[in-house]
C-alpha cells in the first residue's frame, strides 16, 4: 500500500512538471546528427519516464510470478502436512484410547477373578 501511495505521488509530481514545462522547446538530434526535431521538453522526459516504468515492470514480473508459484506450492504442501497431522492425531487417539481402555479393564477383571 505504501508503494502504491509513493508511485501515485511520483506520478502526480511528474505530471505537474510536464504541465509546467509545455512551452519550453528542445532540439533532439538522433544518431550522428542525421535527423533533428524540435519538441516540447516534457515529451522526451515523459517518454523516458514511461520507458523506465516499462523496463521496471518487465524486470519485476518474472520474480513476482516465481514468488506466486512458490507460494502456491508451499501452501499446498502446508495443507497436505496439516491433513497428515490430523490423520496422525486421530490414529494416536485411537491407539491411546485402546491402551487406556485395556488398562482400566484389567483391574476390574482381577477383582472379578478373586
Amino acid at each position: 500500500m505504501t508503494r502504491l501511495i509513493l508511485v501515485g505521488i511520483l506520478v502526480l509530481l511528474s505530471l505537474a512538471f510536464f504541465l509546467q514545462n509545455q512551452e519550453q522547446e528542445v532540439t533532439l538530434r538522433y544518431f550522428f546528427g542525421l535527423l533533428e526535431a524540435s519538441t516540447p521538453i516534457y515529451k522526451p522526459i515523459m517518454a523516458g519516464f514511461v520507458i523506465g516504468l516499462l523496463v521496471a515492470a518487465i524486470l519485476l514480473f518474472p520474480p513476482w510470478v516465481r514468488g506466486r508459484i512458490d507460494l502456491r506450492r508451499k501452501t499446498k504442501a502446508l495443507q497436505e502436512a496439516e491433513v497428515n497431522l490430523e490423520r496422525l492425531r486421530q490414529s494416536f487417539e485411537k491407539m491411546s484410547g485402546r491402551a487406556q481402555g485395556s488398562t482400566h479393564m484389567e483391574p476390574s477383571r482381577d477383582l472379578v477373578d478373586e
